[in-house]
C-alpha cells in the first residue's frame, strides 16, 4: 500500500490530464548510448519513477532480464503491461521508491530526481535511498537538469547545477563521471549533466 496518497494522487491526475512534458516518447539519447555499452544481461537493474519506462523498454527489447520499473501512479505502469505483455508482472512495482527495498547494480535515473521538491533533505533522502538501494560497486547513472532553480515550489522540473548535485552525491558515491551531456535531445541540449556514480568504497 502506497502511504503518500497526496504524490499519487498528483501524478496519477498528470497522467489522466495528459501533462506529461517529461515525456519524450522514446529512450534518452544518452541513456539509450550507455545501455547499448552494457555486457551483462543479468544485471539487475532499477528504473524508479519510470513513467512509460521507454528506457526498460529498449532493455528488454535488448535482451536484458532482470529489468524493474517503479512508479507511484499505476496508470503508466498498466500502459506498460498492455504494450509488453511478456514483461514480468513481478518487475512493474507500483510503490513509492522511499519504501522500496531491494538491491540492485544498476540504478537508471532519467526525471525521477527532478519531480519531487528541491529541498535539501529531499534530495539527501534521494542519494541516502539509492545508496541503500545498490550492491557493493553497484552505479546510478543518469540525467540531472542543469537548469536554475526558481524557488517554485510548484515548478517542475525542478533543476541545479553540476556543483549543488555533486556537493550532495559526493558524501554517497563515487563521481566516476558527471558532465554536460553531449548528445541530449534537441529540445534540451545544453540543459542536462550526465553522471556516472559509484556505490564503490572510496
Amino acid at each position: 500500500m502506497i502511504k503518500n496518497k497526496e504524490a499519487q494522487g498528483y501524478w496519477s491526475n498528470r497522467y489522466k490530464e495528459e501533462s506529461t512534458g517529461w515525456d519524450i516518447g522514446y529512450p534518452s539519447t544518452p541513456l539509450k548510448e550507455y545501455i547499448d555499452q552494457l555486457t551483462n544481461k543479468n544485471s539487475a537493474i532499477l528504473i524508479p519513477g519510470a513513467g512509460n519506462a521507454y528506457e526498460a523498454a529498449y532493455l528488454y527489447e535488448q535482451g536484458f532480464k532482470n529489468i524493474f520499473i517503479m512508479d507511484i501512479s499505476l496508470i503508466p505502469l498498466e500502459n506498460f503491461q498492455k504494450k509488453y505483455p511478456d514483461f514480468p508482472k513481478e518487475n512493474i512495482l507500483h510503490q513509492d521508491f522511499f519504501e522500496h527495498e531491494g538491491q540492485y547494480d544498476l540504478v537508471l535515473e532519467q526525471t525521477f530526481f527532478c519531480s519531487f521538491p528541491p529541498t535539501r533533505e529531499n534530495r539527501i533522502s534521494y542519494a541516502s535511498k539509492i545508496k541503500s538501494l545498490l550492491k557493493p560497486k553497484g552505479k546510478l547513472v543518469g540525467l540531472w537538469f542543469d537548469i536554475p532553480l526558481t524557488g517554485d515550489m510548484e515548478k517542475r522540473p525542478f533543476g541545479g547545477t553540476k556543483a549543488l548535485y555533486l556537493e550532495i552525491f559526493s558524501s554517497y558515491f563515487k563521481t566516476i563521471f558527471f558532465e554536460k551531456a553531449y548528445n541530449s535531445i534537441p529540445d534540451r541540449a545544453g540543459n542536462e549533466l550526465f553522471g556516472i556514480l559509484s556505490n564503490a568504497e572510496f
